[in-house]
């Protein structure tokens, strides 16, 4: 529910410990993102055009004096329009009255977002550069990340998919000791478990039919620096074993060699889900956990961070398009499973349908916040004859699947089939 995950995110951001307090944050107004929170007293809140001893005043031509009140009592919401002219709105649904969780209410033209106690974002900004946005409680997280990164070797990183995993390993690379070296990122859910140990530790010249030339691994290239392994639950078993004598020694041994090298990496693991739920069920080595899952760090999705979204809306809008206000209140409405990453990419989507038109709801498609169906079909016969071509691309682009198969001219799926059938 919308009051639990807010709640949640806040005390992650750090609350000073107090009774919560409830509350309203005023997300968009006048045609602009914004940030003020807004206490219930008493439990009650009257927004309105005009500041009164009983209303709050928002400024918003299209508001009423007294346009609707939201009262939060026993742990839960109500919205309840005080016949204004143009009405009140929650989740995009417009009514006299709603009683029950909702994650954006629009009075006039402006958005609010209910918040279970407002007092982490009371005074707080939201900061955007390069294309990149960060809130209040994301820069708490990021805080976090940079305190760890200058008293420890590694960190680990758990949040959904699209929520800002390799940005934290940035954060932790940048922030460290070795700044200046390289960073590395490795998606290790996307190495074929047959490729995993030669990319991840590199291979001499003739370790193996094909091998024509030496060939670096992760963990050589980010020597000196960071090597970020995303999804690292997904690593194989035998491999997990080699890279915690890695991590253990400062020694890498690349296939086809006799001698190893030293290294001295930072490593910044992250994962989608919980990876004692891995070690538990023996996917994941107990002693490897130890070694790289403390400190840690849970990020927050991007629905448990809603003062963020008009402004990555703003941002994924090309320069000089127009949005309208439904097109932020339909992003606030709905869960962004895929979150930073989804929404960025189905606004630009949507400013491409919208042309020259103002960039509104109905410019969404259909499918925003909702899985996408692939449907695979064979591999091309070249790509079948030339294994050496896809380990080159794959070790290209740090074991991404994905980013590969775009450099071959294949669908992932086309390529993650001729990899199973190896």
């Amino acid at each position: 529910m919308v009051g639990e995950t807010l709640d949640r995110s806040e005390r992650a951001g750090g609350a000073d410990g107090g009774p919560p307090l409830p509350g309203l944050v005023l997300v968009w107004t006048r045609g602009a993102p914004a940030l003020e929170a807004m206490a219930l007293a008493g439990g009650a809140l009257v927004l309105g055009r005009e500041a009164a001893a009983d209303v709050r005043a928002i400024d918003d031509a299209r508001l009423s004096r007294r346009h609707a009140e939201v009262t939060w009592r026993a742990g839960a919401w109500a919205v309840r329009d005080l016949g204004s002219k143009n009405g009140s709105a929650c989740d995009a649904r417009e009514g006299a009255h709603f009683e029950g969780d909702f994650r954006v209410l629009r009075v006039g033209d402006s958005l609010l977002v209910p918040c279970a106690d407002v007092r982490p974002l009371a005074g707080a900004a939201v900061s955007v550069a390069d294309g990149v946005v960060v809130g209040p409680r994301l820069r708490a997280l990021w805080d976090e990340v940079a305190r760890v990164a200058r008293s420890s070797d590694v960190l680990h990183v758990r949040g959904e998919t699209g929520s800002g995993k390799e940005l934290a390993a940035r954060r932790f690379h940048a922030a460290g000791p070795y700044a200046g070296g390289p960073f590395v990122a490795v998606n290790c859910a996307g190495i074929p478990a047959a490729l995993a140990e030669r990319l991840l530790l590199g291979a001499k010249k003739g370790a193996y039919s094909g091998a024509d030339a030496d060939a670096e691994g992760f963990l050589g290239a980010a020597d000196g620096g960071t090597l970020f392994l995303d999804e690292i639950a997904e690593l194989p078993l035998e491999v997990q074993a080699k890279l915690l004598r890695v991590l253990e020694t400062h020694e890498v041994l690349a296939l086809g060699a006799t001698k190893a090298r030293k290294v001295d990496v930072r490593v910044c693991s992250a994962t989608h889900g919980d990876l004692r739920a891995a070690v538990a069920a023996g996917r994941f080595r107990e002693d490897l956990y130890y070694r790289l899952a403390r400190p840690s760090v849970a990020l927050l999705a991007l629905r448990e961070r809603a003062e963020e979204v008009p402004w990555l809306v703003q941002a994924a809008l090309p320069r000089g398009a127009h949005v309208h206000v439904s097109l932020v209140e339909a992003a606030l409405a709905r869960p962004w499973p895929g979150n930073v990453r989804e929404l960025i990419a189905e606004v630009a989507d949507a400013a491409g349908r919208a042309g020259k038109q103002r960039v509104a709801a109905e410019h969404l498609s259909a499918q925003a916040g909702l899985p996408l169906v692939d449907t695979p079909t064979d591999p091309p016969s070249d790509a079948r004859r030339d294994p050496a071509r896809i380990e080159a691309a794959l070790r290209e682009h740090g074991g991404n699947v994905a980013a590969a198969a775009r450099a071959l001219g294949l669908h992932r799926n086309q390529l993650r089939r001729f990899l199973d059938k190896k």
